[in-house]
Order: structure tokens, then C-alpha cells, then sequence
């Protein structure tokens, strides 16, 4: 029996050719062109005949080309350039606010601190036991002027007693305890005291108008002993029962109240312009009449003017 001859096969395996990686760089040269292109369209796109014609011009002569355009063809409003500023460019460039502006922005800013300073009395309210206690005399809010509080009384619990100025203990403990915030802001204050419709009768000649003025100045007083600096303070008025707070019953306590005014800055400023002088007055009952510069002329021509001093006698002290 004739012996088989063994046969080996060997399967060679051959895998896949590496192809490398150029066909990443082929992609961002792709990539880049694209980017170029679109950029270039939108630059186009956006740019005014004007430039459109200096582009034009630079790239068909870049080293002569000077008619009717600059170094930096296409101004893309704030990209770099070559050229040095000047002062011109800067004086250019200047943004220019104008005062209404400049006023309004001033007095968002005054309102902001107006409703910061209000959130501060509500804490301070949450936080003394003083103010917890009678927060439900007190009424806060913002007005035109400036931030508002004002103390009301209750039928059982009034500020003052009846027909007087004096402040009840409790009153004066509340006020020592708001003058902590208010003599802590820089704005200025105002104090207006109130009466409900009900005459006074207490004494001849004296009203509700002196009685609220009389309560508004004893504020006044409570709040400079509890730390309010007194040049703060810029009007203490007294209104009578001419505001009410209540005006379907004009006899309700409510109507009998002490509001204090956190002014802003334009309140303040009106009441120092109303209060200064601006120009002569029409009616002054100071001035002299020209019946009495002629008398005072005449005396001070005849010598008349000059009072005669009465000789001292020796004997006489005199201090």
C-alpha cells in the first residue's frame, strides 16, 4: 500500500490596508474653505455699495489703492485694526448719555433704595418685640415723595391722649425703635401730624390745626432722642384733619396718625427751592415807604437824627 504524501496548507491571512490619515487633513481644508466661503458671503451681504467698492479696489491693486476707502475695508464695528486711534476717533467714539437719562436712571436708583429700605422695616417690625406688638398701627408704603410710615391710632390703643401732645409711653417706644433705621438712611425727613374732623374744644383759640402741629413737632422731638441726627429732619407740618386717612368716617382713630416721609431727592430739593428766596418779593412790608426815607432825610440833614446821651451823675451806679 503506497504511503499518501501529506500536504500542509498554509492560509495566509492578509488584512485590510491601512489607508493612513490624510483624508483628515483633506477634511479641515474642506472644512476651512467652507468656512471662508460662508464668511465671505456674509460679509458681502452686509456690507454698503461703498465698501463693496473699495474691496473691489484693494484686490485688484492692494499696494496702490487709495481712492475712496481705508486700510480696514470692511468695518466689522469693533474688530481690530492696524490704525493708531486718535483723539478724534476717541472724541468720536464717546458714548453720550443725555441728562433725562442720566435723571432717570438717578431716580430708578432712589427707587430701588426706597424698596430696599422698605424690606429693612419689615424686618426690623418681624424683629422687635416693640414693633410686633403694635405693627397693626403701623402702615407702611411708597409714594411720590418718598417712603411712607405712618402710626395710626386704634380705638383702644391712641398715640396721644385726647386733646393733648404728649405721647403715650408706648407711642414713644415706637418711635425710638423706627428712628434706628431712619437715622441710618442719608435722606431727609418729613413729619406731618393729623387730627380726625371732630373740633377741638379744650381751650379758646387753640385747634386741631395747633394740636396736629403740636403732635408732629413732639415726633419730631422722640425721633431726634432716639438717634435721628436733627438736621435731617426738613418739615414738621401739621395738617388738621384736612388729609384723611378715613374719609367715609371722618371721626374714626384712624384719621388721627403721625406719617413720617423718607424724602427722595427731589422732594427734598422742592421744598429748599420753595423755601429759598427767588427774587423780590412782590408785596414786602419791610421796605420803607418814600414818606419815610423824605422824614429820615430831613432829620439826618437837620442833625435831629443824632439823640443827645444824658450826663451821668457821679453819685448814680449804673450798669
Amino acid at each position: 500500500m503506497e504511503e499518501q504524501p501529506i500536504i500542509i496548507k498554509r492560509v495566509k491571512k492578509v488584512a485590510a490596508g491601512h489607508h493612513g490619515g490624510s483624508w483628515k487633513v483633506a477634511f479641515a481644508d474642506f472644512a476651512t474653505a467652507m468656512m471662508a466661503f460662508f464668511l465671505v458671503l456674509w460679509l458681502t451681504s452686509t456690507a454698503s455699495p461703498e465698501q463693496l467698492k473699495a474691496v473691489e479696489g484693494y484686490f485688484r491693486d492692494p499696494v496702490g489703492f487709495t481712492e475712496g476707502g481705508v486700510p480696514n475695508p470692511v468695518d466689522l464695528e469693533g474688530s481690530a485694526s492696524v490704525v493708531e486711534s486718535s483723539s478724534a476717533d476717541i472724541a468720536d467714539n464717546e458714548i453720550r448719555i443725555e441728562d433725562e437719562r442720566v435723571e432717570q436712571l438717578a431716580e430708578t436708583l432712589e427707587q430701588r433704595q426706597m424698596e430696599e429700605l422698605f424690606q429693612d422695616l419689615q424686618e426690623q417690625i418681624e424683629q422687635s418685640e416693640t414693633l410686633q406688638e403694635f405693627k397693626d398701627q403701623l402702615l407702611i408704603d411708597i409714594t411720590d415723595e418718598g417712603l411712607r410710615i405712618q402710626i395710626v391710632d386704634r380705638s383702644q390703643r391712641p398715640m396721644f391722649d385726647s386733646g393733648r401732645a404728649q405721647l403715650k409711653y408706648y407711642s414713644q417706644d415706637i418711635l425710638f425703635e423706627l428712628a434706628k433705621p431712619l437715622g441710618a438712611v442719608a435722606n431727609k425727613l418729613s413729619i406731618t401730624g393729623h387730627t380726625d374732623a371732630t373740633p377741638f374744644g379744650g381751650r379758646p383759640g387753640y385747634t386741631n390745626w395747633e394740636l396736629s402741629a403740636d403732635r408732629a413737632n413732639t415726633a419730631r422731638r422722640a425721633l431726634v432722642a432716639g438717634g435721628v441726627d436733627g438736621g435731617q429732619i426738613a418739615r414738621v407740618v401739621g395738617l388738621s384733619d384736612s388729609v384723611l386717612f378715613d374719609t367715609e368716617d371722618p371721626a374714626a382713630p384712624v384719621n388721627r396718625r403721625i406719617s413720617i416721609i423718607v424724602l427722595n431727592k427731589k422732594s427734598a430739593a422742592s421744598i429748599q427751592q420753595n423755601a429759598s428766596r427767588s427774587g423780590e418779593p412782590l408785596i414786602d412790608l419791610t421796605a420803607p415807604t418814600p414818606e419815610d426815607r423824605a422824614v429820615a432825610r430831613e432829620q439826618l440833614e437837620s442833625g435831629e437824627v443824632i439823640e443827645k446821651v444824658p450826663e451821668n451823675n457821679p453819685d448814680e451806679v449804673t450798669w
